[in-house]
C-alpha cells in the first residue's frame, strides 16, 4: 500500500514536470507536434490519480479527499481536450492559465493523498507495534 502510493507519486511528479515543460514549450509557439505526446502524459497522470484514490480508500484515508481527487482526474482531461473550443481568440489565454491551474492542483492533489495513504499505513504500524491490529 505504501510502497504502490510511493511509486504513483513519483509517476504524478514526473508526470507533472513534463507536462509544465510541455506546455511552457506549447506558450512559446514551439512543439505543437508534441500535443499528443502531452495528452498521453495527461492521461497518465489522471489514471495514476485515480489509482491512488482506489489506494487511498483501501488504506483508510477519509472518503473525501479521495472523491475530490477521482472528480478532479475528470474533469482536468475533459478541460484538456476541449480548451482549443473555449474562448477562441483574444480572450483564450484565460483558458490557458485555467488549464494549467487545473493541472497543478491535480499534480498537488495527488502529492497530498500519497502523503495521507503514508500517514495512514504509519498509523496502522503504530497499532500493529502496540498489538492493537492484527
Amino acid at each position: 500500500m505504501k510502497r504502490t502510493a510511493t511509486i504513483l507519486r513519483a509517476v504524478i511528479g514526473v508526470a507533472g514536470v513534463i507536462q509544465i515543460a510541455l506546455g511552457i514549450v506549447f506558450w512559446t509557439g514551439n512543439a505543437d507536434s508534441l500535443v499528443a505526446v502531452h495528452i498521453l502524459v495527461g492521461l497518465i497522470l489522471v489514471f495514476s490519480l485515480w489509482t491512488l484514490a482506489a489506494v487511498a480508500l483501501n488504506a483508510g484515508v477519509a472518503r473525501r479527499p479521495a472523491g475530490l481527487t477521482v472528480m478532479w482526474g475528470i474533469i482536468t482531461p475533459v478541460l484538456g481536450l476541449t480548451q482549443t473550443r473555449l474562448l477562441p481568440g483574444d480572450s483564450h489565454w484565460v483558458i490557458q492559465v485555467v488549464h494549467l491551474l487545473v493541472g497543478l492542483t491535480a499534480i498537488a492533489l495527488g502529492q497530498i493523498l500519497a502523503r495521507r495513504i503514508a500517514g495512514a499505513a504509519a498509523a496502522i504500524d503504530r497499532r500493529r507495534e502496540r498489538g492493537i491490529v492484527a
